[in-house]
């Protein structure tokens, strides 16, 4: 990337310079929806070469409907499983309550679930029009009144930028550089990612909550399945045989899965996500705790809607401002929503259980209502 003469105020719309940091979800989503809208538009990665790796993914109806307005629900579709229920049982894998996805997402999208690397190389595969350039990340990004933003990356190149998006995850470097090391909270859970043979398992996101853990699996291929484990933090300790005693029966996946990923959660809470002309989206402003499935899915409606937004306002800034009121009321709700059914899935399991076979339904569709609106 070579430097770039001075040039005329920060604009929004069409003809835009912009570069996003990150080439996750959230920012292969905004890379294509702004490339679409007619922005010139790179992307810097910090990792050396697409991920390979990561575990599965659920796609909840108000995720497809974004993949579907950023024109990429077909190559989704094509390689991911509907799931036609989402079922939570007991630690015994007694029956506590079930719900059709067809009904909860009824005339919004149906429920996907994939690999993240499926998802990953169907992304990349839209975005091969836009400059991609690995093992490379800001080192320096500096926001001028008027003048856009100016960036230096660690290979000694610089660049003048209409907008910097920030879409470099829990761990990102452009927050670090807006507000320091601040937002990012511990939320005390340990979790273990497996990808695991699907066996007789049918198209069906199942938790089974036991003592002080849940256990998820959810099939992602004709032969895969996902499968998610999360104890408190302090009897991470124990282990994967550990965390299986706390559960009424034998979990076999936790013995012949393959671990993918293990570490402590953390979520992003911050008071703003944008200065001047600089953004953040997804897990690097917002980063919720996973029981939801909203991570994905509140990262591709950042993307949406920061495109709708920069196609109206009359200048950048006015554009984040408008984009954060949009955004912010939802996700925050997701946010609190998450903590609440983190708060009753580690309740007593004599207490819980009793409560979700009640009211488990009401509450779970009661989660999701707020997110039929388009966002």
């Amino acid at each position: 990337m070579s430097s770039h003469s001075s040039r005329p105020a920060p604009r929004s719309g069409p003809g835009q310079r912009v570069l996003v940091v990150g080439a996750g979800i959230a920012g292969l989503a905004v890379a294509r929806v702004l490339a679409d809208r007619g922005a010139v538009v790179e992307v810097v990665e910090r990792t050396p070469e697409p991920d390979p790796g990561g575990a599965g993914i659920f796609l909840t109806g108000n995720a497809v409907r974004a993949l579907r307005a950023l024109g990429l629900e077909g190559d989704a579709m094509g390689r991911a499983v509907p799931i036609g229920a989402q079922r939570v049982t007991d630690g015994a894998g007694r029956a506590l309550y079930q719900v059709a996805t067809d009904e909860l997402w009824h005339g919004i999208a149906p429920t996907l679930a994939t690999s993240r690397a499926t998802l990953r190389t169907a992304m990349l595969e839209q975005v091969d029009d836009v400059p991609i350039r690995w093992a490379t990340q800001p080192v320096a990004v500096e926001t001028r009144p008027g003048a856009g933003v100016e960036v230096a990356l660690d290979d000694d190149t610089t660049g003048r930028y209409d907008l910097v998006v920030g879409a470099d995850g829990v761990h990102s470097t452009v927050r670090r550089m807006l507000f320091g090391d601040v937002g990012v909270r511990d939320t005390g859970i340990h979790a273990w990612r497996l990808l695991a043979p699907r066996g007789e398992l049918g198209p069906v996101w199942s938790a089974r909550l036991g003592r002080g853990s849940t256990f998820l699996e959810v099939p992602v291929s004709e032969d895969e399945a996902y499968c998610y484990v999360d104890v408190a933090a302090e009897h991470a300790g124990d282990g994967l045989a550990g965390v299986g005693g706390r559960f009424q029966g034998a979990v076999p996946q936790l013995g012949t899965g393959r671990l993918v990923h293990s570490g402590r959660l953390s979520e992003v809470v911050l008071p703003r996500w944008s200065v001047g002309n600089v953004v953040l989206v997804g897990d690097a402003a917002h980063a919720t705790r996973p029981n939801m499935a909203q991570g994905a899915a509140m990262a591709l409606e950042d993307a949406v809607v920061l495109a709708d937004v920069l196609g109206t306002a009359p200048s950048v800034p006015d554009a984040l401002r408008t984009w954060e009121l949009r955004r912010r009321p939802r996700v925050e709700r997701v946010q609190r929503q998450s903590a609440a059914r983190d708060r009753t899935r580690t309740m007593s399991p004599a207490v819980r259980d009793l409560m979700l076979r009640a009211v488990g339904r009401r509450m779970f569709r009661a989660n999701y209502r707020g997110l039929h609106e388009e966002p």
